[in-house]
């Protein structure tokens, strides 16, 4: 993992993308809390940031920590490049950092193919069964439930099956949130709708 305060290369992306006006802190679930004009700044600012990153750029914010991880995906739901899908299945699955899994099943969510599937429901097989970990579990059902709907599929039934691996899973140490799996899918899919207005904003200048 490459750290911004040994590498300058990564610290000037950090500065360009991650940090300006704290955007890292507002991007996921804070974004749904966003209303009017300050919603639509931000989705301005956002998708023209997403507009001019490089495909080298958003390489190596992949390779930071949470913040730089987290940013890039989003620019990467933003922007649909899906030729990110693969390393995106693979952060996903390692897990290394905290805070970016979200972010991921919203970019594998935004692109909505049954590949983006089989890479959520990789990954739901693999932390379902580790009721220990409270990772990213609920996000990437929801991210499964909303691809179901989208390509009339139904890959999340066996996990949310009576005994099946999500019951395992809430049941197990730590206690965990209860919230109904259909929350997850309308939060993931409110995300998604804001990546898409992010993305009218096209690669303008600043504003």
């Amino acid at each position: 993992m490459r750290r911004a305060d040994e590498d300058p290369e990564l610290l000037r992306l950090v500065r360009r993308y991650v940090t300006p006006g704290q955007r890292y802190l507002k991007l996921g679930g804070s974004v749904l809390g966003m209303t009017g004009r300050r919603r639509t700044r931000f989705a301005r600012k956002l998708g023209q940031a997403a507009g001019r990153i490089t495909l080298r750029e958003l390489s190596v914010l992949l390779e930071g920590g949470w913040r730089e991880r987290q940013t890039a995906a989003w620019f990467i739901a933003i922007t649909r490049k899906t030729e990110f899908r693969g390393r995106l299945g693979e952060l996903l699955l390692d897990s290394e950092v905290c805070f970016a899994g979200q972010a991921y099943c919203v970019a594998l969510a935004a692109f909505s193919t049954p590949a983006d599937a089989d890479l959520l429901t990789a990954y739901l097989d693999r932390y379902l069964r580790c009721p220990e970990l409270d990772y990213d579990q609920g996000a990437a059902l929801g991210a499964l439930l909303l691809l179901d709907v989208r390509l009339g599929c139904d890959q999340a039934t066996r996990f949310l099956a009576p005994g099946g691996l999500w019951q395992q899973w809430l049941d197990g140490p730590p206690s965990k949130s209860r919230d109904a799996p259909d929350s997850y899918r309308e939060t993931i899919g409110e995300l998604c709708v804001f990546a898409a207005a992010c993305a009218g904003h096209g690669s303008g200048p600043e504003r």
